[in-house]
């Protein structure tokens, strides 16, 4: 399994606070599938990114989150 790291922005449909950061996870080496990346980005990171910013007043749903994937490579570090 080898270790990657990827740099993305999030941004919620109605929240304005984008989400900029970096994220990294264990795959079979081969190609990147950004599309299964971008909703495992979603569900383990931008989701609790956005719940806390919006609070328990708010509901936050994945269909409102869109990921941009900036860079990725292999994590060496």
């Amino acid at each position: 399994m080898t270790l990657y790291i990827a740099q993305f922005t999030a941004k919620h449909r109605l929240i304005q606070v984008e989400e900029n950061s970096v994220f990294m996870w264990r795959q079979e080496s081969g190609d990147i599938d950004n599309s299964m990346l971008s909703d495992k980005i979603k569900r383990e990171s931008s989701i609790h990114f956005f719940n806390m910013i919006a609070g328990k007043n708010y509901n936050i749903e994945l269909e409102d989150i869109k990921v941009t994937i900036w860079k990725t490579e292999p994590f060496n570090g």
